[in-house]
């Protein structure tokens, strides 16, 4: 079963720090955030905190409902594209975030700023968009 505690949960998370790259990183420039190490740091982490928060609902829903285990993190959204949770458009965009978050982790030393920066302009609102499919399937769901 859903538990819906948990989506909340990871939701806060979520908009917690899309309110904060809002705030404090709209209009500035890559080269601006790449002069500032405490900007930089402060802005992978926030990205790294809602890509996390997305695996984890992904990972929820999937033990939830007993979808079939995906062996990568990016895995988990095409699963549950496949099982008609989300779009399978944004299933393969938010692949490519994890995939993001796994070159944070493991190859963190590669990620450059501009890269970093087309995710906050343009990756943002898949985000929001993949808020909005869980809520509605959880929602058709109940708790």
């Amino acid at each position: 079963m859903i538990d819906r505690d948990i989506i909340e949960a990871k939701f806060d998370i979520i908009e917690r720090n899309l309110k904060f790259i809002q705030e404090e990183y709209t209009g500035k420039s890559a080269e601006e955030i790449e002069a500032s190490y405490k900007d930089s740091q402060a802005l992978k982490f926030s990205l790294f905190e809602i890509v996390e928060a997305c695996i984890d609902i992904a990972n929820h829903i999937i033990s939830a409902e007993r979808f079939e285990r995906a062996e990568e993190y990016g895995e988990m959204f095409i699963t549950l594209g496949k099982h008609g949770v989300i779009s399978g458009e944004l299933a393969e965009k938010l692949a490519r975030m994890a995939r993001f978050r796994n070159l944070l982790v493991h190859r963190y030393w590669e990620v450059n700023m501009k890269y970093i920066m087309e995710i906050v302009e343009h990756s943002l609102e898949d985000v929001e968009e993949f808020m909005v499919m869980i809520e509605e399937y959880v929602q058709k769901r109940g708790k």
